[in-house]
This record gives C-alpha cells, sequence and structure tokens, in this order.
C-alpha cells in the first residue's frame, strides 16, 4: 500500500508537527506531501522523510513570509499528484485536508481546527489591520471559505484534536468526527511539590488570539504577584513598549530544559487563550502545576475545574469566564485562597492521558478499524 500524507506546511516545531512525528513513525515508507518546507526547521523524524513541496517553494521570500501567499494555497494543495497512493492521511488546519485524491484512495483527515481566521477568529488575526487590508484579507477567506466546502467531500473520515474542534467540524461542515486528543511529551515533565515558588507562569506565542494583553493588564493590577511569560512573536514589540509593572518579566523562547526547570518552580500556570486543544496547560499539569484559565475551547477538556463537583474528581485547576483583566485577578484571588485543594501529583497524573504513546495507540487503532492493518510497516 502506497501512502501519502499531507501537511500544511513545514516550517518549525509546533503541536501539529509533534502529531506529524507519530504519523511519521507509524508509516516510515510515506511521502510526505506540503506547501513548503524550511530544511531543517523540524525534527529529525520528519528531515528523514521523502518530503514533496509544492511551486510554493521556490516563490519569492516564501521561505519567511508564506502566508503572503494565502490566495494561492488552495491551488498549491491541488497540485499535488497522489494518483499513485493508496491512503492519504491529510494532518489539517489550513488547506491540507482538499488535497486531491485518486478514487481507490481513502482519505482520513486529522483536523486541527477548520481554517481559524477564516470561519472562527477573524477580528482576532486581522483586527488591527488598516481597513484597506482588512477587505483584501476579507475577500480572500470568503473564497478560502466557499473552496473550503467545496472540497469537503474529499475527506471520507474526520478525527479532531479535541471536542471543540468536533463541535465546529459539526457546524461548519456538517460531518462526525472521532475525537483523538493530541500528544503532548508528558515524560519531559516530572511534579516536584518540594520546587514550588511564589510565582506565575505563562507560556505561550506572542499572537493577538493568546491574549497576552489581559494576563499583564491583570498583573498590572497585582504589584505583589510576580508572573514570568516564556514565549515569542509579532506581538513582543507591541507588549514591550506598555507600561509593565517590575513583577512581570517577559522572556522570549527557552530551552527546553530551563522551561522544565519553570513549570517546576511555577506555584500556578496562567492562560487566556481560547484554544483548539492548548498544549501549554497539560504541560503545566505533567509538571504538577494547577491552571488557571479562560474557560472556553480546549482547555475546559484537559483541566478538571475547582468546584462542587470537580473537588471529588481531584480538581487540576479553575476558570475565568471572560478575557478581562477583572475575571482573571478575581480567578488568581481565588486560587490563592483555595491551594491547599491541589495536589501535584493528583494533577501529574490526570495529564497522563495526554501522553504521545497514548496518542499513537489510539491514532493506529482508528486507521487500523478504517483501513486495515496492511497499511503498517513492522
Amino acid at each position: 500500500m502506497k501512502i501519502a500524507i499531507v501537511h500544511d506546511w513545514l516550517t518549525g516545531m509546533r503541536g501539529g508537527e509533534k502529531c506529524l512525528e507519530v504519523f511519521c513513525e507509524l508509516f516510515p515508507q510515506a511521502t510526505i506531501f506540503t506547501l513548503l518546507h524550511n530544511k531543517g526547521s523540524v525534527s529529525r523524524i520528519i528531515e528523514s522523510m521523502k518530503i514533496k513541496t509544492s511551486f510554493m517553494q521556490h516563490l519569492p521570500k516564501a521561505n519567511m513570509h508564506y502566508r503572503n501567499y494565502l490566495p494561492l494555497f488552495p491551488r498549491a494543495v491541488e497540485s499535488f499528484d497522489l494518483k499513485e497512493f493508496d491512503f492519504v492521511l491529510s494532518s489539517s488546519h489550513c488547506v491540507a485536508k482538499g488535497a486531491r485524491k485518486p478514487p481507490q484512495a481513502k482519505h482520513l483527515c486529522y483536523c486541527y481546527t477548520p481554517m481559524r481566521y477564516a470561519w472562527f477568529f477573524f477580528e482576532q488575526y486581522f483586527g488591527s489591520y488598516p481597513s484597506w487590508k482588512k477587505k483584501i484579507v476579507q475577500a480572500t477567506t470568503e473564497y478560502l471559505k466557499k473552496w473550503d466546502l467545496a472540497t469537503l467531500n474529499r475527506v471520507d473520515e474526520f478525527m479532531a484534536i479535541s471536542e471543540t474542534v468536533k463541535e465546529r467540524i459539526h457546524t461548519i461542515y456538517n460531518r462526525g468526527a472521532e475525537v483523538i486528543y493530541p500528544p503532548v511529551d508528558i515524560e519531559n515533565f516530572q511534579a516536584d511539590s518540594r520546587s514550588a515558588q511564589d510565582f506565575y507562569l505563562c507560556v505561550s506565542s506572542l499572537v493577538p488570539y493568546k491574549r497576552i494583553d489581559v494576563i499583564i493588564e491583570a498583573f498590572n493590577q497585582m504589584p505583589d504577584k510576580k508572573l514570568i511569560i516564556v514565549g515569542d512573536g509579532h506581538l513582543r514589540k507591541d507588549l514591550e513598549q506598555r507600561k509593565i509593572s517590575k513583577n512581570i518579566n517577559l522572556l522570549g523562547w527557552l530551552p527546553q530544559k530551563d522551561l522544565v526547570s519553570l513549570y517546576r518552580q511555577a506555584c500556578c500556570f496562567v492562560y487566556a487563550a481560547e484554544e483548539d486543544f492548548g498544549i501549554a496547560p497539560v504541560e503545566a499539569q505533567a509538571s504538577g502545576v494547577p491552571v488557571v484559565a479562560y474557560g472556553k475551547g480546549g482547555v475546559t477538556e484537559t483541566v478538571v475545574a475547582l468546584n462542587a463537583t470537580a473537588a471529588k474528581q481531584h480538581p487540576t485547576g479553575l476558570f475565568f469566564d471572560k478575557q478581562t483583566s477583572s475575571s482573571l485577578i478575581a480567578a488568581i484571588e481565588l486560587f490563592e485562597k483555595m491551594k491547599q485543594e491541589f495536589s501535584s501529583e493528583t494533577i501529574r497524573q490526570h495529564a497522563l492521558q495526554f501522553s504521545r504513546q497514548h496518542f499513537k495507540e489510539r491514532i493506529q487503532e482508528y486507521i487500523h478499524q478504517k483501513i486495515g492493518s496492511y497499511c503498517y510497516v513492522n
């Protein structure tokens, strides 16, 4: 059986690429098709695969500014010649699901979300654009949405990374999906309550929808509470130019060993984004650290909230209900009163269900059910 894995682009190791790694381990004989590939930007496992790129690979400055070519994405993914393949596995958060499969092939899509910026969060991504540029992007996203719906019949079965994404697939595509939570490198983190210090931690890319501004605004009003933010992104310069209290330390990305140490030492992890799944809050829980998060999206599936019911289920965090500094401050104040309700060991035990091995077994089980064992190489 000839297997094609279609992945949107290979420009760095994020959550989707962690899933792709597992697909590569399951199907080392497969060929990866991707819009473009910045060589050396992904893991050794992925780099060792046979990788084919689209015409976008050769467009000016595409390696850095590929998003400027958004209108070309559908044409690029449709340019892949998959006629010789029997099984297509797409790893999709943008256009990978729209690859043209041959009539005899089965196409399973592991969907991170229908396109966020087209269907759900246009303002969060493009709200700060000048009006003329915003209108151009809006016209592009309308075209993308029509194309997205028109290519649905190219997918035989959907898998979703969370119940949140499953609901989006139903709402937008009117299709069902099997929920298989993505992998988190749980084994890289350890719980150690003895090393906990009196600071709050946030780990996040610095992009608009992550709402780091809400977290900074809240801790500006709580100068007695220390906050460390680990992450980088195009909003960093803007955030650094704001008035930030001395209790807030804005770092860039850190080496893994330093990040692991910070997770273990934090008294609490703070998160304000509405996520499809949310890996960082799970990493925090794998470190035995309770989470205070905005109570919407994938985090509601990975964090057991502190309330009357959850207390019997070993709570791992609590939620705030609005993406505002006042709502977050209220949640922090409640956390300070309820610290004793959280056990680092039980928090870590809860996180184990999101391990890489569990993901691998679930994916293998599902594909075996839909395709058969003959697509695997022992």
